[in-house]
Parts: C-alpha cells; sequence; structure tokens
C-alpha cells in the first residue's frame, strides 16, 4: 500500500539560512551502524523498512571483478571535503546509460541507473551499462537510489549493479517499481530489491545531508518524477525526462503549483533533460495522438496493425480504448509489451473491458475488420515481430492490400536506415502505411524548446546544468537558458565522469566544473558476460565483419620441424575459396616457405612461426585483394 507522507514541519523550513536543517537518522536494527537508515520523513522506521516492522539486512556484497577498469583510478584523488559533489557515470554525450551521483560528506544518493543500447560499431554487444569504479570504496556511504521512471535508459542496469552496490533501498513509483521487480526475476543472481513506493508530494531523508521531495512530471510512460534534492549547499531540482502535457493519457499533468512553490524557496541549480533541446515550439499533447488515431480507424477496412515502443504505456492504452470504441479485439505481439500490459493491468494503470485482449485461437476466428494487433519492433529491430510480419515470416500474422499498418514512434537516431527497410517490405506487401511525418500518430515524451524555458522561468536556478542528450544538445539547452535570464558563467556543461562542485562561501554557494573525472568507460553486456568484452575484442569483431578472417593450420614435423604435407587454408567472409583457387594456392605456398625457413623444434619457435605467419600473409593478403582479413595461424606438431 502506498502511504501518505507528511510534510516537512515548519521548524526545518526556517532552519539557518547557511544550512538546511537535517534530522539525526534512525539507526535501525539490521543496519550498519556506519550507514543511516533512509526513510520517509515523519514516518516510524518499522513502516518503511519492510515485513515485521524490520530493517531488511543488506545483501552480501558479491564482488565481480569484470568490473573492475584496469584503468588508473583518477577518481580516488578527488577531495573530500565539505562541498557537494554532481557526477554523470553516465547520460552526457549520449542517449542513455542515466546515471548520477550526488555526494557530500558522508553520504551519496544515486538518480537512476539506466543501460544504453549499443551502435552500429558494437557487433554482439546487447547493451551497456555504466561504469561504477567510483563507488567502489565508497558502498557504505550510499544512502539510496531515486528512480525516476520506468523507461530501461532509467532502470536497466539495475539487476548487473545493486548488488554490486549493496542494495540500498529504491525510491520509486508503484509502476516502475513493477517493471523493475518484473526485470530483476530474469537475472538469478541479482538480490531482492528493497524498494520504497513514493507519491506526488513524498518526502525522505537519506542520510545526514540529503532531503528529497519528489514532484510529479509527464512523460511517455506513467509515475514519472522528478526528485527536488535539499542539501548543504542548496536546493537541486532534476527534471528526469519530462514534457508538459495538460491532457495525459492515464496519468495527471505535471505538478506546475508545486513546481511553482519549489521554485520559489530558492533552486541553487538545475538539471534538465536536453532531448529535445534542439526541437522548437511545444511538445503535442498525448491526447491530440488519440485525435488523429480515431480518424485512421474511422476510414480502416482490414486489421489495424500498430508498432510503437513496449514502454510508450500511455500510447497502448489509448489504442486499446479506441479499438473498444470500434468494436475491434486487441492481440499484443511481443514479450516486453505483453508483460507491460500485464503490469500496469495489474496495478490498475490500463482500463480496458473483460475480452478485449485476445489470444492466438481468437484471433484466427475473428474476422480481420476486427482486429487491431500492437507490435514491438518499430524501429527495424531483426527479430521483433513487426519486422517477422513485414518479411512474412510470423507464423500466422500476414499482410493483405486492406490493412492498415501505422507506426506510432518515432525513428530513434541511428535507425533510419533499418526503419526504411522495414518500410519498403510493408508497402511490398501491399498494405496502407501511415507514420508520424503524415499525420501527428505519435507524441514525443521529452519537452520541446518552449516546455524547457517554462521549466528554467517556473524554477528560476542560480546554476543551469544540462543533461540526457549528446553534447550539441546540452550546448543548445545552455543557450536556451541564458535566453531566459541564466547567467552564461553559471551555465555548467560537463563531459560524463566530471565533476560538478558547489562549495559554500561567506558570500553563497559557488558552483563550477572540476578538473578532477570519474571513470566511465563502457561496461559491455555480451549475452551471459559483464564487462569482459574489451575495446580489442570489439576491434576485432569489426575486422571480422568488415573485411573477415582467414585460418591457417600448418602440421609440423616435432623433432625435424619440417612441414608435413601443405598447409590448409580456411576462409571464411574474405573470399570465396572456389572462385580464388589461384590466389589460395599462392597463400598455401608462402605459408609452407614460412614453415621451412624456420626451426620449430622448441616452444618458443611456435610463436614465432605465427607471428611471422600473421604478419606476412596479413601483408601479402593486402597486397593482392586491398583487404585486410584477420589471419589466424595454428601450428600442430605431431
Amino acid at each position: 500500500m502506498i502511504k501518505k507522507y507528511k510534510p516537512f514541519s515548519q521548524s526545518s523550513r526556517s532552519a539557518a539560512a547557511n544550512r538546511p536543517s537535517v534530522r539525526s537518522a534512525v539507526q535501525s536494527s539490521g543496519q550498519p551502524a556506519s550507514r543511516p537508515s533512509a526513510r520517509p520523513v515523519g514516518q516510524p522506521a518499522a513502516q518503511s523498512a519492510g515485513r515485521g516492522g524490520r530493517m531488511q539486512p543488506r545483501q552480501p556484497l558479491k564482488t565481480n571483478r569484470r568490473f573492475i577498469s584496469s584503468q588508473p583510478k583518477v577518481e580516488r584523488g578527488l577531495a573530500q571535503d565539505n562541498k557537494l559533489k554532481i557526477i554523470f557515470l553516465g547520460g552526457l554525450e549520449e542517449i542513455g546509460r542515466n546515471m548520477t551521483i550526488f555526494e557530500y560528506e558522508e553520504d551519496i544518493i544515486i538518480v537512476d541507473m539506466g543501460l544504453q543500447f549499443p551502435e552500429e560499431d558494437m557487433p554482439g554487444i546487447d547493451y551497456i551499462i555504466p561504469n561504477t569504479a567510483y563507488l567502489e570504496n565508497k558502498i557504505n556511504k550510499i544512502r539510496g537510489v531515486i528512480i525516476t521512471h520506468g523507461h530501461y535508459d532509467h532502470i536497466g542496469a539495475i539487476p548487473h549493479l545493486m548488488g554490486k552496490l549493496g542494495n540500498p533501498p529504491i525510491y520509486t513509483g508503484a509502476l516502475t517499481a513493477g517493471i523493475i521487480n518484473r526485470r530483476q526475476t530474469e537475472f538469478k543472481e541479482a538480490p531482492k530489491l528493497n524498494i520504497v513506493k513514493i507519491v506526488n508530494g513524498s518526502k525522505m531523508k537519506m542520510g545526514r545531508n540529503f532531503e528529497v521531495e519528489f514532484c510529479r512530471v509527464t512523460h511517455s510512460i506513467p509515475d514519472s518524477f522528478a526528485p527536488a534534492i535539499s542539501t548543504p549547499a542548496g536546493l537541486i531540482f532534476y527534471t528526469g525526462d519530462f514534457k508538459f502535457d495538460h491532457s495525459p493519457i492515464n496519468d495527471e499533468p505535471a505538478d506546475l503549483n508545486r513546481i511553482a512553490s519549489i521554485g520559489g524557496r530558492g533552486v541553487l541549480a538545475l538539471i534538465s533533460d536536453s532531448t529535445g533541446a534542439d526541437s522548437p515550439g511545444y511538445q503535442i499533447s498525448e491526447s491530440k495522438v488519440g485525435e488523429d488515431l480515431n480518424q485512421m480507424f474511422e476510414r480502416a477496412p482490414g486489421r489495424i496493425i500498430i508498432g510503437t515502443f513496449a514502454s510508450l504505456l500511455s500510447r497502448v492504452q489509448q489504442i486499446i480504448t479506441i479499438s473498444e470504441k470500434f468494436g475491434r479485439k486487441v492481440f499484443p505481439q511481443g514479450r516486453s509489451i505483453s508483460q507491460n500490459i500485464e503490469i500496469a493491468q495489474e496495478l490498475g494503470y490500463f482500463k480496458m473491458a473483460k475480452g478485449t485482449l485476445i489470444n492466438e485461437n481468437e484471433f484466427r476466428r475473428l474476422p480481420r475488420s476486427k482486429v487491431t494487433v500492437i507490435c514491438t519492433g518499430a524501429q527495424g529491430e531483426k527479430n521483433a515481430a513487426l519486422q517477422r510480419i513485414a518479411s512474412g515470416e510470423h507464423r500466422f500474422v500476414s499482410i493483405l492490400p486492406d490493412d492498415m499498418i501505422i507506426f506510432s514512434s518515432s525513428v530513434v537516431p541511428g535507425n533510419e536506415r533499418s526503419v526504411q527497410a522495414l518500410k519498403d517490405n510493408l508497402y511490398r506487401q501491399g498494405g496502407m502505411v501511415f507514420h508520424y511525418d503524415l499525420m501527428d500518430i505519435h507524441a514525443g515524451g521529452h519537452a520541446k524548446q518552449e516546455d524547457l524555458k517554462l521549466m528554467i522561468r517556473l524554477l528560476k536556478p542560480k546554476y543551469f546544468i544540462p543533461n540526457h542528450g549528446h553534447h550539441y544538445m546540452l550546448r543548445v539547452h545552455g543557450e536556451l537558458a541564458k535566453g531566459v535570464g541564466v547567467d552564461p558563467n553559471n551555465v555548467l556543461i560537463a563531459d560524463n565522469g566530471q565533476e560538478i562542485e558547489f562549495l559554500k562561501t561567506a558570500g553563497g554557494t559557488m558552483g563550477r566544473l572540476g578538473k578532477d573525472k570519474a571513470i566511465t568507460d563502457y561496461v559491455m553486456v555480451d549475452g551471459m558476460g559483464v564487462g569482459d568484452v574489451s575495446n580489442i575484442v570489439l576491434r576485432d569483431r569489426r575486422v571480422m565483419s568488415e573485411d573477415g578472417m582467414i585460418v591457417v593450420i600448418a602440421t609440423i614435423d616435432s623433432r625435424t620441424g619440417e612441414p608435413i604435407g601443405n598447409p590448409d587454408i580456411i576462409s571464411r567472409g574474405f573470399v570465396y575459396m572456389k572462385e580464388n583457387k589461384r590466389l589460395i594456392e599462392n597463400t598455401r605456398m608462402k605459408v609452407k616457405n614460412i614453415v621451412k625457413a624456420h626451426d620449430a623444434r622448441t616452444p618458443a619457435d611456435d610463436d614465432h612461426i605465427k607471428n611471422k605467419i600473421r604478419n606476412d600473409i596479413g601483408q601479402f593478403l593486402f597486397t593482392k585483394t586491398k583487404r585486410r582479413p584477420m589471419v589466424l595461424p595454428v601450428v600442430i606438431k605431431v
């Protein structure tokens, strides 16, 4: 059950001007004495602790050396004085991998713990998570993790990192908690989480130095919150991903009164979402999307197949509601979208009539004009449902000329070619294809320029820190802040890992970009491996994907060192051997001559021969083909 929390007392609000008052954290049973418990302000420890009023014991720290970078730990030299330090371990210079550290003396809180999807030059990588080497020796300082909303670029690293970080409590909304818990069950070694559910206006004490008030904002998923973090240095407002939508679906609008009230208290720094900073105007409302979808449903003669993001739950609700209006049943396709619908139903976020969702048997039985298919894959993902439908490989969903295919999502930068190929395949099958460039059938989840300006005007911060975006987005957002009154000297644009510090002085709190940087290199997840794929491995994969590989197997006599027979050559992704017999034969003879020219009777010579084959054959093949395949020499002694 979600509890309502008491507001701060008047006495705490009227504390000394130089330092907000903080309450002593109550030590609860099961917690180490060096780590104060984090709990809702005004709530007894027994209520926030879990079952039976006892604090959940900390999970033992699991050491995984694959997470620990071999680079020099620059961050160990950072000063430990009484200043507020803000460090982004991800989310700057990129979209995704969001994770921000707030540190003051002996207290640390973390905001978000997300993943980043791989780029095109990262073959085989599933996703990338933040490097937490900076926190390696500071686990006992971590008082809690705040999760702003339920998208994977903000929650995706939780199963991999929480055990390493001592499994501190997580503070987030009910829907986000449901998505996090469901994902956690997919990882056998992940610890059981201690999640404290929050609502609009919840106030939490985290350690001696942090008090956090949660403010509702609107995004493309319900239960999105912006934390206002009170520190001895001043008040920091962290927007998370947001937009201003006055008529959202299955959610309440952003609490503008609370945001303005926080701004009236005096905001030291605003950390704001920059994803839409280069887009002029206002973000359109989700209700506008519903109007245009209604028009399309009215004139659709056959099936309606809609591709969207699995996490765009507001859109999924709209599609379900409109389908019911026109007497259509809804058939979800894709594991992630089916899971999210199930979670939202269980928590009461979805409204639908019984029997609206159908299974495969009902789908086959119903007339085409009575079915809506919601599926993942609008970004052209290889094995997603929409891609299989477009290629004719889906088991039972096929496209006829009277079917309507709707792309109710934007194109993620970098996916343009994949999406275009997907559209081409759908057109070839005769379907009617619509996307957001033709009609308003998608509303982004991120504020555009006018919304971003409004947020700055409401909060009136002394310092402005743009985050969540590529560097050019941060720069554009910084210019917007200057345009609405922020001192140009107080716009702090950092890189990942760069320390932003706020130090109290006689003249007030001063902010600046620090010189020290925490380690933020990529930790890549590849199947069951976490952090065991290095840049060298990626380079080898790129070489093989671009120029292929050639395996050279040489058999030699262990006593004489003479070659036995002719070397074997295997080509993969380099040349087709049957059509390049002369090149293969010349390569084979060159390898044989290399072996003959050296004494291979000692183990030390094996490596010498391999290196000689690798270098000489690589140069020979480049001379003949202008390509550099990976050469893998194998020496067998008999």
